[in-house]
């Protein structure tokens, strides 16, 4: 794979900043953290015993769940009307040579920046985009089989809610690790935020991008 191959178009003005995502890619994320921490939260109204105590009202945490479920979709496939967004899209999904190198690194906890080349997303950025983004429709799947009783056979209801709900356990576990890497990083932060990130971070975490 060329490693050039995550680049963006050429002709941006050389600056301190570099332009990483648009506006639309900017909401695209925060729409999906909103909705996907209400459903982490109310998950938890649900399941635990102690937050179901403090809320209450189950029947509508219930409700409040399964809507903020069948959105979760939504800000991805309208941010597909965003050329950008699809370019970015197009990045996760590509998968090359210098991606392996970086996943080494990695296991062997090297974070020496010349040991982890990366394109616009690094190794791990993509896996777990992939990995949500699975898993996010896995749960929607499994949600809908679970709302719809009426529809399915007992087993299925059955078996759709033991992988919902350990699958959920997943997710929270996974989304802690990524909330988790991002304070971490100011700068990535700051790239969601206002849409620029300082040249020399882009340079030293993503030398491969070509912005």
């Amino acid at each position: 794979m060329n490693p050039r191959a995550d680049a963006s178009p050429a002709g941006a003005v050389h600056s301190s900043h570099v332009r990483r995502f648009t506006r639309a890619e900017h909401w695209v994320h925060r729409v999906t953290g909103a909705l996907m921490g209400v459903c982490v939260a109310t998950a938890a109204c649900l399941y635990i015993p102690q937050f179901a105590e403090l809320v209450g009202r189950r029947e509508l945490v219930v409700r409040v769940h399964e809507w903020a479920g069948l959105m979760l979709p939504v800000p991805v496939l309208a941010g597909l009307v965003s050329r950008a967004f699809r370019r970015d899209l197009g990045f996760l999904n590509r998968f090359g040579p210098h991606d392996r190198v970086w996943l080494r690194a990695a296991l062997r906890r090297d974070k020496d920046p010349e040991s982890r080349p990366a394109g616009k997303f690094n190794a791990g950025q993509k896996i777990y985009a992939a990995w949500i983004a699975g898993a996010t429709l896995v749960m929607l799947g499994t949600g809908l089989l679970m709302w719809f009783t009426h529809l399915t056979p007992l087993m299925w209801r059955t078996s759709a809610t033991f992988v919902h709900d350990w699958l959920a356990l997943t997710v929270g576990i996974v989304l802690a690790g990524h909330i988790g890497m991002a304070l971490g990083d100011p700068e990535a932060r700051r790239g969601l935020r206002t849409g620029s990130v300082s040249r020399v971070w882009a340079d030293r975490e993503h030398p491969l991008w070509r912005p």
